[in-house]
């Protein structure tokens, strides 16, 4: 069974999408927003995709993709989903407000990423809101270990079943399908759709790059499509040089799962300029983006994902490898709550 929901357009744009079941989490078609302040200041044509948007949980690109993750989970008529993800993770805590929504429990593993022992930084924000939706939660001292974190899930699963639940697992290792990478390929359609129907002729399109998931549903729609625009990357967890092999594979197994075999992707750019100290630390580049979003245009953007991803748009527009004059497209991915988190370090009090 699969779900088209009110994406008729887009899935005549991409026709492999209909092999796949969708769960249904809402309304999913976000606004496209001139951004006119920042756009003057930057001296481009900035418009926003404001995937931050998203009813469910507060928001954010991780709906797109737990769409296609708790499609199968409903088949399979599932009634506990486990995830893994960082201590102040957007995934984690969309999939809490997803399951209870659809009516299954949530069971997280948070996994400690970043060094700190801040208080706040452990038991607000994202954190808060898990607790709110009474997500079960483990956690996982070892921060930056796919398959270690893959396997909790799975032990905690095997527990489950053990106590008659039906346990489902959102797998997130590069060594599993990337289901999510789909819900960014229906959304590189949507936003071609809304381009064309503005008639506006974008040149370069700025998408967080960490999981993997949302860059590599992009680049693999954006190749079906045959769609001639720069798609830049921003790493927010990984150096570049290993973020991009990660890229060519997750968009190779997500043309794959479309069915497309229009071979490689031949472009696949990745920035890291402004990663230092590593994910989920800030930096002067991130805590600046993060006020000068929220002075010019009343934008919340996160010190994880979109606030690294809008410095790193402001330092491509700064070294000219995005010129004066270009016609940009911003991916908003969210992540709001973990503002509060960081208020200690944002040095804002």
């Amino acid at each position: 069974m699969s779900y088209a929901f009110e994406h008729t357009d887009e899935y005549q744009l991409l026709p492999g999408l209909a092999s796949h079941t969708r769960a249904d989490l809402g309304p999913v078609r976000t606004p496209l927003q001139y951004a006119a302040r920042l756009s003057t200041t930057l001296g481009i044509e900035l418009y926003i995709k404001r995937d931050d948007s998203q009813p469910l949980g507060m928001g954010g690109n991780k709906v797109r993709q737990l769409e296609f993750y708790l499609g199968p989970a409903i088949t399979q008529r599932a009634d506990t989903v486990l995830i893994t993800g960082a201590i102040q993770s957007n995934f984690v805590r969309l999939c809490a407000a997803a399951c209870r929504k659809l009516g299954m429990q949530p069971v997280v593993q948070l996994e400690q990423r970043v060094p700190t022992n801040d208080t706040v930084y452990q038991t607000s924000g994202n954190v808060l809101l898990d607790q709110l939706y009474g997500a079960e939660i483990h956690y996982l001292s070892e921060g930056e270990n796919e398959a270690l974190a893959d396997s909790r899930l799975d032990a905690l699963a095997k527990e489950k079943k053990a106590q008659g639940r039906k346990p489902y697992v959102v797998h997130l290792g590069a060594d599993h399908p990337p289901l999510g990478a789909l819900g960014y390929a229906l959304a590189t359609a949507e936003l071609k759709l809304q381009l064309q129907a503005q008639n506006i002729s974008a040149t370069h399109l700025i998408t967080p790059s960490g999981s993997g998931s949302t860059h590599a549903g992009i680049l693999a729609a954006v190749k079906e499509l045959n769609w001639d625009i720069a798609v830049e990357g921003i790493c927010v967890r990984r150096k570049k040089e290993l973020q991009l092999t990660r890229i060519k594979k997750r968009t190779s197994d997500v043309a794959a799962l479309l069915g497309y075999t229009s071979g490689a992707i031949n472009t696949v750019n990745t920035y890291d300029d402004v990663l230092s100290p590593g994910y989920g630390q800030l930096n002067e580049e991130v805590s600046s983006a993060i006020r000068m979003a929220a002075r010019l245009e009343g934008l919340l953007v996160d010190p994880v994902y979109s606030g690294r991803t809008l410095a790193g748009l402001i330092a491509l527009v700064k070294q000219n490898k995005i010129p004066q004059g270009a016609t940009v497209i911003f991916i908003h991915t969210g992540g709001a709550p973990a503002l509060f988190a960081y208020q200690n370090k944002l040095g804002l009090i």
